[in-house]
């Protein structure tokens, strides 16, 4: 249990360094974007065959594909803009997030794998509506990126929402 905790409290680095914005550009909302999608798709995949819980790989699978997708789009706009990577401190707070927070994950098993990744993606999929709405949005200036932005609100939702539906029965 211990290990859960220490875990979740791991991944609320992602809430403290979205709440961190500042003035961003195009470019650096666009890595940060990139960066969310491929720390969704790294975790994804490690719950894809670490998990002991069906549903809960289902979810990773759809997490998946759809962060792959949405990367995908987002990649595609990042070089039809022609937007340098730039990196920003909200990025770098990301990377070093998953840096730390994957091991922990990595080392879990049963349950307690489920109930940490399902936890994680509660306070990240909340975290990063928040964010898109509140913080990038607001100071996205190609309307591309915007529309980007946008389009990523009803499948976090979905994830959100099933998080939280398994985290309601994983903790029953």
């Amino acid at each position: 249990m211990k290990n859960i905790s220490v875990f979740a409290a791991g991944m609320i680095a992602p809430a403290l360094a979205f709440a961190a914005f500042r003035e961003m550009d195009d470019a650096q909302i666009a890595q940060v974007v990139i960066t969310a999608h491929r720390m969704a798709i790294e975790t994804g995949l490690l719950a894809a065959t670490k998990s002991s819980n069906p549903e809960v790989r289902t979810f990773a699978q759809r997490k998946i594909s759809d962060h792959e997708a949405l990367n995908k789009r987002a990649t595609e706009l990042v070089d039809k803009l022609e937007l340098p990577p730039r990196d920003s401190t909200i990025n770098q707070e990301l990377r070093l997030d998953s840096e730390t927070g994957f091991p922990q994950l990595a080392v879990m098993d049963g349950t307690d794998f489920d109930k940490a990744y399902i936890d994680h993606n509660v306070i990240l999929n909340q975290h990063m509506l928040d964010t898109i709405d509140n913080r990038l949005m607001p100071r996205a200036s190609s309307e591309q990126l915007k529309a980007l932005l946008y389009n990523m609100f009803a499948p976090l939702s979905d994830h959100l929402e099933h998080a939280q539906q398994l985290q309601g029965s994983l903790n029953n």
